[in-house]
């Protein structure tokens, strides 16, 4: 009765390229979506020196004084006198 057992290991196919590209690009779009939610939960700080030179040119930005809107040449004018019925 213990010769009738059969302990080998069942024959499996190897993969082929397409099953191994799909695998590898699954680990790979796992991997990535991780690296994505980590950095949404642990933001980066900035370095000061960084956040110091981007400031300046916005606060001259501001100081200028807005440009007056110029009413552009092809527009007709609005006709004034009301319908007659």
């Amino acid at each position: 009765m213990a010769s009738n057992l059969d302990f080998s290991p069942p024959e499996v196919p190897e993969p082929t390229f397409l099953e191994n590209l799909l695998r590898y690009g699954l680990f790979l779009g796992a991997i990535f979506q991780l690296i994505c939610v980590l950095a949404i939960i642990i933001p980066i700080p900035k370095s000061h020196e960084a956040e110091a030179e981007p400031s300046e040119p916005r606060s001259a930005e501001v100081m200028r004084k807005p440009k007056a809107t110029v009413p552009s040449m092809n527009k007709r004018p609005k006709k004034e006198t009301k319908k007659k019925r």
